[in-house]
């Protein structure tokens, strides 16, 4: 039998289930062999993944958010997708700095992302939502 597991969490769009998210799927991550760093890395992108739908997915307004993380082996994938606005240029989005709401935010939520984890693939129809899907491989820790 191969090591495996899963979840699938659905919550309503609220700044307030930013830290739910961040905290629940750190949880469901302990199970695999992480570093606490490593832990804090995961619960940061989940954070900016689970905002950007708050805030630029549904601006604030009520809506859905789903979160699936599943493991096999040594590889964490964790998926948050909203069926908000959508991204117009996902290169754009990508790129540090930049919002969609400049006055209000710094515009890193795609970095962190790419910075902690090791692929993001960010999928957007405009005006019916976003997933973007997140993986890390534990490594190997020394004396293991």
């Amino acid at each position: 039998m191969t090591d495996k597991n899963w979840v699938k969490i659905e919550f309503a769009s609220d700044t307030k289930n930013v830290a739910f998210a961040r905290t629940a799927l750190a949880l469901f991550a302990s199970q695999l062999d992480w570093t606490l760093d490593e832990i804090e890395d995961i619960k940061v992108a989940v954070s900016e993944a689970v905002s950007n739908s708050v805030i630029h997915g549904y601006e604030l307004q009520e809506g859905v958010i789903k979160l699936e993380a599943s493991y096999e082996e040594d590889i964490l994938t964790i998926s948050i997708e909203d069926f908000g606005k959508g991204i117009t240029d996902i290169a754009q989005a990508k790129e540090t700095g930049y919002s969609s709401i400049p006055e209000e935010r710094m515009g890193l939520g795609f970095t962190f992302m790419h910075e902690y984890m090791d692929e993001v693939v960010v999928l957007s129809e405009i005006q019916k939502g976003t997933k973007v899907t997140m993986n890390k491989k534990v490594q190997a820790q020394e004396g293991s």
